[in-house]
């Protein structure tokens, strides 16, 4: 019995021994092992850290460049000397002006994809009386036609005020009922500035032609992208705007708009007095790369019109060019675009821009 237990005792001191070596040797182990990964796992830290400041300061300096680099863009049509599209130039075909300065092209496409936005701008005043049915029923048939699904319209209509009928929408049904809401007023208008009311009271008012392109350029379409186009029926003839034509073409030149104006007349309306609408219409339409087409009162000249417009905005060739004068100081500058060896062609594109910085 005592030599069991010495044997117990002695198996028990063995183990106890064994403990007391093996825990310091397991814990010098564990430090070593800590001490070794510790400044591993520091060091990838450090270059993560590295990585991302590198990853920063590469991005930092492009987000500068894209906000001092200053593109104008350009949409434009070539006709020849008959008034036919001209399709298939390449790059090499174009040269273009500054101020009188030969500008780089920096980008060329021949066939724009771009979503357009459109404007249609429709007379409401008394003297459209007779041609309004005309009008709704052509225009409607021309959003079906021309809208793709990244398009967009709007409607405004005006006469002793200006009314925004529907705002921007792809859907054609919602555009043609607004189309078909309108209705000629002769009456005295003096709503509140702005869209539903024109930009200033005034009394007595008419047709508020140069008020509705200024708010329909500076109010819907300034900060749309893309293509941009103002389709406007009306006879030319205004009466009673608070802005002049100049300040119309300034707001859709700055908007980056083209204005075709459909020039529809009852001439019968105005009787014995003159007819001087058409002047300042081609005013606007020519500086901002649009045209005016006359169409009277014929139902088959208007669906010509729209077939032209149709053609022109699915033909347009589209530019770019960083001006080599990079001020933004708001001074209106010059374009002109050239077709090289082409004499016959004419160039269907806006006169100029204001060097203003985008927003």
């Amino acid at each position: 019995m005592p030599y069991q237990r010495f044997r117990s005792f002695s198996v028990l001191a063995v183990v106890f021994l064994s403990c007391c070596l093996w825990l310091p040797a397991q814990s010098q182990k564990t430090q070593d092992q800590s001490g070794s990964s510790a400044p591993a796992a520091s060091d990838q830290q450090q270059k993560d850290q590295q990585q991302k400041d590198q990853q920063q300061g590469n991005e930092e300096p492009m987000e500068t460049f894209k906000s001092q680099v200053n593109v104008v863009n350009l949409f434009f049509n070539v006709k020849d000397k008959h008034g036919m599209l001209i399709p298939n130039l390449t790059k090499e075909s174009f040269e273009i002006y500054e101020d009188g300065k030969p500008q780089t092209l920096k980008y060329f496409t021949a066939e724009s994809h771009e979503p357009l936005t459109l404007g249609i701008m429709i007379d409401t005043s008394a003297s459209q009386t007779r041609v309004l049915d005309l009008e709704q029923q052509a225009c409607a048939e021309f959003l079906r036609a021309v809208l793709n699904p990244k398009d967009l319209a709007f409607v405004i209509n005006f006469d002793v005020d200006v009314d925004l009928d529907q705002d921007f929408t792809n859907n054609v049904h919602d555009l043609t009922r607004a189309l078909n809401k309108v209705q000629i007023n002769a009456g005295m208008g003096g709503g509140p500035p702005g869209l539903g009311g024109g930009p200033i009271p005034t009394t007595p008012r008419g047709t508020l032609l140069y008020d509705a392109v200024y708010l329909g350029a500076n109010e819907k379409l300034k900060n749309e992208v893309g293509r941009k186009a103002m389709i406007i029926f009306t006879d030319g003839e205004d009466q009673g705007s608070r802005l002049r034509i100049q300040d119309a073409i300034e707001a859709a030149q700055k908007a980056d708009t083209i204005c075709y104006v459909i020039l529809i007349a009852d001439r019968g309306f105005y009787g014995g007095f003159g007819y001087s609408g058409d002047a300042d219409m081609r005013k606007l339409a020519e500086a901002t790369g649009g045209r005016v087409i006359e169409v009277g009162n014929k139902q088959d000249k208007l669906k010509q019109a729209f077939d032209q417009i149709q053609n022109e905005l699915r033909s347009q060739y589209n530019i770019g060019y960083t001006p080599i004068n990079g001020k933004l100081d708001g001074t209106y500058r010059k374009i002109q675009i050239k077709v090289k060896g082409g004499s016959d062609y004419k160039v269907q594109a806006r006169q100029g821009y204001y060097a203003i910085a985008k927003e």
